[in-house]
């Protein structure tokens, strides 16, 4: 460190400044932790600000992402891509540096922060991916993939449940390559946290079975320094708990919850200024201290050396490296497309009712065997998801595997898998309940608005569900899949369109995708073409004169089938729509919406929460759905219960088109 310039407060002094030019913020978090950042990000960490992709870099997960303006800070004075103006528009419209980070805005952020304890989970899916990469690839005079996820953390990341979730994982599985360093600052928004949070934080974590190093000066580089050395020594995930004081460096708001959420305000700023002898303007930062913190040359040379590894990787292993290459690149193998046609052409012949859980289970054991990268799992419900295919290996500590058994940990699956596919060469999917969706819909939320294609296993998707009752019942689940922007929601009728949601789910570049499927089993269904299928909704059932278009999903497509071929007999003719996927329908032409839809009256069927429906349909139209919560009885008792019988959906057909 320079004599003159203490490096550390450079990025106290762009964080205040930051904040105090949007007049909002959190300034109090980077100006605590700027000895820890300075640390970690000058002598530990591994990484390329010219190449923010470089595969083997350490990953950084700041998940107390409110404390943003630590990162923007970090990143300008690292070298990254993000010049200064981008600083001085933090919070602005249209600009790199948002209120939070956002892994696809800022280069060099690796994950979407900001709802607590989130990124602790993201940061144990990175690390487990590492883990099981290295353990598939890595040769003992070749370690191909060898680096560490570090993430910070505050008391708030601590007291979300997630945080139990995703960190009691961790230590199960031995990820030692993960570091977590804990913000032990004692402030929160509403005050001094000894009033609401009184762990032992340190005990919590050593029975998770990780490496604890306790009271740590957050303020004292060669401590921080000596336990960051001490934590990549270790077998297991460490915790250092650094004693902090929010918003040091302020002479009248630091340790207090003034400087937690808000800008300090000019007179403090300048205050501020004076108290850490940092004599320079706003957003004025000394060539001194842009060298000090420069990692250019540091990290171009460790990518060249870890390219040397690549290359001779590539001489010794070629058709490993061809995998990994692919993997890294996201690309889908050459065989992918044959076997999806495979499928299809055995599901099309298979005249057995199967439940559409069991299809997605098939699909798995034929496409497990050529997707090295497709890691899967369930939150404790492996037999009931059939996630597990025939070819599936489970995960351990000490041993590779691509089957991981989540316990039952719904919303830390969920965000564990949002790490994995960050951390990339893997295509995580996961299983549980579809009503068990309310536990974990951030994560999934965040998989949406970060772009990952990461994919969900919903089952027991309805009524369906039975003896179970309302509280395994979901109503309202599919709506809200539906009405989160960017998820692309599956509910097929039988096999072939499960097929077909497998394969948009696999080619996917940006969209997670849900499978909504069922308990019960589904009579296959006859078509002259699977071409439409692909446009997300079709007509099923052709009719000349379209008296009424009968529209659905899931296991009531066989439903709509049996109605209208009792309705025929009846000389009317019905059309039968099925839509699996309204995302991937809405996406085509109003002409082909309209091929499909029609303007004559329409009866959709769904057992699920009826609102949604109405967007396609007409005044004097109708939804046959369910607006209760279930109850608890045999299947056919609940779906007579709930009108979805062929005798009550050919007597409302019938009053729709008034006979």
């Amino acid at each position: 460190m320079s004599d003159k310039v203490n490096l550390a407060d450079a990025v106290r002094a762009l964080s205040m400044d930051a904040v105090q030019a949007a007049k909002c913020g959190h300034p109090g978090m980077p100006m605590g932790m700027a000895e820890i950042a300075l640390v970690l990000w000058t002598k530990h960490l591994k990484h390329n600000p010219k190449n923010p992709e470089w595969f083997n870099r350490d990953r950084f997960v700041l998940s107390n992402g409110h404390g943003s303006m630590l990162l923007y800070s970090l990143l300008h004075l690292t070298g990254y891509d993000l010049p200064l103006d981008e600083l001085k528009n933090f919070r602005k419209l249209g600009s790199k540096t948002p209120g939070h980070p956002e892994c696809d805005v800022t280069p060099g952020v690796e994950t979407t922060t900001g709802p607590l304890g989130q990124g602790l989970a993201n940061a144990v899916g990175m690390a487990l991916a590492e883990k099981i990469l290295a353990h598939k690839f890595n040769k003992p005079n070749l370690e191909l993939i060898n680096h560490y996820t570090y993430a910070f953390c505050g008391d708030g990341d601590l007291m979300e449940g997630i945080s139990h979730e995703a960190c009691s994982y961790a230590g199960t599985h031995k990820l030692e390559k993960l570091i977590v360093l804990y913000d032990d600052n004692g402030i929160s928004i509403d005050g001094e946290v000894p009033g609401w949070f009184t762990d032992d934080t340190a005990k919590r974590f050593e029975s998770y079975g990780w490496h604890v190093i306790p009271k740590v000066d957050g303020h004292d580089e060669q401590e921080i320094d000596k336990a960051i050395s001490a934590a990549k020594k270790s077998n297991q995930p460490t915790l250092i708990c650094c004693k902090t004081v929010i918003g040091k460096g302020s002479p009248n708001k630091a340790g207090t919850s003034g400087v937690h959420g808000a800008a300090l305000g000019d007179e403090e700023v300048l205050l501020t200024r004076k108290n850490i002898n940092w004599n320079f303007d706003a957003f004025e930062i000394p060539e001194e201290a842009y060298a000090g913190w420069n990692q250019e040359a540091a990290g171009k040379e460790q990518e060249s050396n870890w390219n040397q590894i690549l290359k001779d990787y590539q001489e010794e292993c070629p058709e490993e490296f061809l995998v990994f290459d692919r993997l890294v690149k996201g690309e889908l193998p050459s065989e992918f497309n044959s076997v999806i046609e495979k499928l299809l052409k055995s599901f099309e012949e298979d005249e057995t009712s199967h439940a559409s859980r069991k299809c997605s289970g098939l699909c798995l054991d034929a496409l497990g065997p050529i997707l090295p990268e497709l890691i899967g799992g369930s939150a404790d419900l492996s037999p009931s998801n059939n996630t597990e295919w025939k070819g599936s290996t489970i995960l351990t500590p000490d041993s590779g595997g691509n089957y991981l058994n989540y316990g039952v940990r719904e919303f830390g699956m969920s965000a564990i898998m949002n790490g994995m596919y960050l951390h990339g060469g893997i295509r995580p999917y996961g299983g549980t309940f579809l009503t068990f969706l309310d536990y974990a819909r951030n994560a999934l939320r965040m998989s949406a608005l970060m772009k990952l294609p990461v994919i969900y296993i919903y089952t027991h998707d309805s009524i369906g569900v039975g003896e179970d009752g309302p509280t395994h019942q979901p109503v309202e689940h599919i709506s809200m899949l539906r009405a989160t922007p960017g998820v692309f929601t599956w509910r097929p009728c039988d096999g072939v369109e499960t097929t077909f949601a497998w394969q948009h789910a696999l080619k996917s570049k940006q969209n997670p995708h849900a499978l909504v499927l069922s308990r019960q089993n589904l009579t296959p269904q006859a078509r002259n073409d699977l071409g439409d299928i692909s446009k997300g909704g079709y007509v099923l059932k052709e009719a000349e004169q379209e008296d009424l278009t009968i529209i659905a999903s899931g296991s009531e497509v066989g439903l709509a089938v049996d109605a209208a071929e009792i309705l025929k007999e009846d000389s009317l003719s019905i059309k039968v729509v099925s839509i699996p996927c309204t995302e991937l329908f809405d996406l085509q032409s109003d002409d082909y919406k309209y091929k499909v839809l029609g303007d004559g009256p329409k009866l959709v069927i769904e057992a699920a929460q009826p609102d949604f429906w109405h967007k396609y349909l007409n005044q004097g139209d109708q939804v046959l759905g369910i607006s209760t919560y279930g109850e608890s009885a045999p299947l056919d008792d609940l779906l007579q219960h709930f009108g979805f019988t062929v005798p009550n959906v050919v007597n409302l057909s019938k009053q729709l088109i008034g006979q």
